[in-house]
């Protein structure tokens, strides 16, 4: 069950997948070309939810169908957590659809680091809210952070699994939308990439040389 309030005189439904498509792809949130990723690997399909984010109305449409999903599950929340840049404006939300607080990690010197005075009670049920999940790479470095705050990581939920539902968490998923967009090493692009310029639109090594 969870604990906290949501927002007052807020209609949530299901959203179809055909609906939520059509958001991101309106924002500009849903590219194909050929993109390197934050994790170094490459693929045709890039999603940028900061450009769908950037709408606080339709930030909130998509959150409020993620919190229905969520809800679903049954799982007993304490707080959210996420980790900067991206997670940050879809774990706000996130907390305020659900009724709780919602705090961020930032990266120092590549370590996920509570900062700003942010604490996580100890025995906190935590959702992990991220914007995307490719790997989980990122995903399971925070939760171990706010494992290590004294918190416990229920499940994560994120706007679009892009994992196709293969990424090891080791807690439940609950995603908006599954894309099965796979994501190739650069040294085994597929014939359809070879020839494309790769762009990398990624910000966690902004200011890196």
């Amino acid at each position: 069950m969870l604990s906290g309030h949501p927002p007052e005189n807020e209609q949530t439904r299901p959203m179809s997948r055909d609906e939520i498509l059509a958001i991101l792809k309106d924002s500009g949130a849903l590219r194909t070309g050929h993109f390197i990723l934050t994790s170094g690997l490459h693929s045709d399909t890039y999603v940028q939810c900061a450009q769908v984010l950037q709408y606080p109305w339709r930030a909130e449409t998509l959150c409020a169908a993620l919190a229905e999903k969520v809800r679903a599950q049954a799982t007993e929340i304490d707080m959210v957590v996420s980790p900067a840049m991206g997670g940050v404006i879809v774990g706000y939300e996130m907390g305020r659809q659900l009724g709780v607080p919602a705090v961020f990690f930032e990266r120092v010197d590549g370590v996920f680091t509570l900062r700003r005075d942010f604490t996580i009670p100890a025995g906190a049920r935590c959702l992990m809210v991220e914007d995307v999940v490719t790997t989980g790479l990122s995903s399971r470095e925070c939760m171990a952070a706010a494992r290590a705050e004294g918190g416990d990581v229920a499940a994560e939920a994120c706007l679009v699994d892009r994992s196709g539902g293969r990424a090891e968490l080791g807690v439940p998923l609950v995603s908006l939308l599954e894309l099965d967009a796979p994501a190739y090493d650069p040294d085994a692009l597929p014939p359809h990439l070879r020839d494309i310029p790769a762009v990398k639109p990624g910000s966690r090594k902004l200011g890196a040389a």
